[in-house]
């Protein structure tokens, strides 16, 4: 893979591409300038099939830039009507691991708030008015405690931007390193501690369920805990 990112490739065929998202790399190229997925990904489709022109990759979801973990491309434009119509029925899962500080007051729950998004800050914050934000939902259940920090697994109801870290934050808890969102716990330099660990959807061609998984790396603070991406969430 060209550039300082190394991508890992989790499966591959001839409509989808799902991948290992390197931590504090963009997912789509933006004023920056800097080195983004999507380019990435296209220039290693390029060399490796040795195809002229451009190659199509689509956009089928999206991880903020200090967020690692798997994440799912189309290959054909088929694959990406396909699998954005499973976003859109809520039939593509995803789910996500993350430390956060102190200790939630309940061990497991579902988090649901409005969101409104400020493009100008690149932020979100949370209202009360329905009419006003976006709704936003995920549950969540807390896997382990040490030193003052909760690993927690997530699965999103929905995909709003900056979800998890806003409605975390909202509730007292903020993400380790977010400094966005938890700057009063936080220090600059923080590595943001989110990490996609599952997704699962249908394939677009062979109509069968898949469920692909990347877990965190060891290094600090997921090192703190046993991390497993095989938690069945429910139980």
């Amino acid at each position: 893979m060209t550039g300082k990112f190394k991508i890992s490739i989790i499966y591959e065929d001839n409509h989808v591409l799902v991948v290992v998202k390197p931590p504090n790399i963009l997912t789509q190229a933006d004023s920056t300038g800097d080195e983004d997925m999507l380019t990435l990904l296209r220039e290693d489709l390029k060399l490796r099939y040795n195809k002229p022109g451009n190659v199509f990759l689509g956009l089928v979801h999206r991880l903020d830039r200090p967020v690692g973990g798997v994440m799912v491309f189309a290959k054909t434009s088929k694959a990406a009507s396909r699998l954005s119509e499973q976003i859109r029925l809520g039939e593509f899962g995803k789910s996500y691991m993350a430390v956060i500080h102190g200790v939630p007051g309940q061990s497991s729950g579902t988090l649901v708030n409005y969101l409104v998004k400020d493009e100008t800050t690149n932020t979100v914050r949370i209202t009360s008015n329905a009419d006003e934000g976006k709704k936003a939902s995920l549950y969540y259940e807390v896997k382990d405690i040490k030193e003052g920090l909760s690993l927690v697994r997530i699965k999103l109801h929905t995909g709003r931007s900056h979800q998890i870290r806003v409605q975390f934050a909202a509730m007292g808890h903020p993400l380790y390193g977010d400094q966005k969102y938890g700057a009063a716990l936080n220090k600059p330099g923080m590595q943001l501690a989110l990490w996609s660990v599952e997704v699962g959807f249908t394939q677009p061609t062979l109509k069968k369920y898949e469920v692909f998984t990347s877990t965190p790396p060891k290094v600090h603070p997921w090192n703190l805990f046993q991390l497993a991406t095989n938690i069945n969430l429910m139980h």
